[in-house]
């Protein structure tokens, strides 16, 4: 049986057999004796986005008291769910995130973290459920890797097109116009926009058509 450690774009947090390309964390939500979660589903604002392997360390998931490993599809899907790059083992995405943010905000200076954390965790929660954000533009408009949900489902929209995300990775929806929502918090919509392109899962060039 798989641990129930797999994000979705909902934020939440499930046990499939799904291998992606992120681990992250919401601080410690597990116990270490069953390895299985508590019932909160974050200890901290602080949800960021990890490199698998970083200076050739190795974590033995679910085994210590320390942070929770969750893992991600790709970074589509971590943004969505409401994370952001790690700055220390993911710092060049970071940075790049960073300014991408205060750009889209227009500051002169650029945010700290735990500034950005607080931002994103204001836009994430509805009380214990994803809030889920009003789209004010058409799908073929928002930026590469921003996730929406329709009936249910979640998409990520790559150049104009629309992707179902699934445990098995992402299917091509040739017929989504709408949808029903933004996913993705609007702050991190906005760094988007202003140029951060968030590493997407292989699965979507089965279908690239350009």
């Amino acid at each position: 049986m798989p641990l129930q450690n797999r994000v979705t774009p909902f934020g939440d947090i499930v046990a499939i057999n799904q291998r992606g390309l992120f681990t992250g964390n919401r601080g410690i939500i597990h116990d270490v004796a069953s390895k299985t979660l508590l019932n909160r589903r974050w200890s901290s604002k602080a949800w960021i986005t990890c490199a698998l392997s970083y200076k050739g360390h190795w974590r033995d998931v679910m085994a210590q008291r320390s942070w929770t490993e969750l893992f991600f599809l790709d970074e589509a899907v971590a943004l969505s769910a409401g994370h952001r790059p790690c700055f220390a083992c993911r710092r060049a995405s970071a940075e790049a995130f960073r300014a991408a943010w205060a750009k889209a905000h227009g500051l002169n200076v650029p945010p700290s973290a735990p500034a950005m954390d607080a931002i994103l965790h204001s836009e994430r929660l509805n009380h214990r459920l994803k809030r889920i954000h009003s789209l004010t533009v058409p799908l073929a408009d928002l930026p590469d890797g921003a996730a929406v949900v329709h009936d249910d489902a979640a998409f990520v929209i790559v150049k104009g097109r629309a992707y179902r995300w699934s445990e098995g990775g992402y299917d091509f929806a040739p017929h989504l116009s709408h949808a029903d929502g933004l996913l993705t918090p609007p702050s991190t919509l906005r760094a988007m926009c202003a140029g951060y392109r968030p590493l997407l899962h292989p699965t979507v060039e089965r279908y690239r058509l350009d």
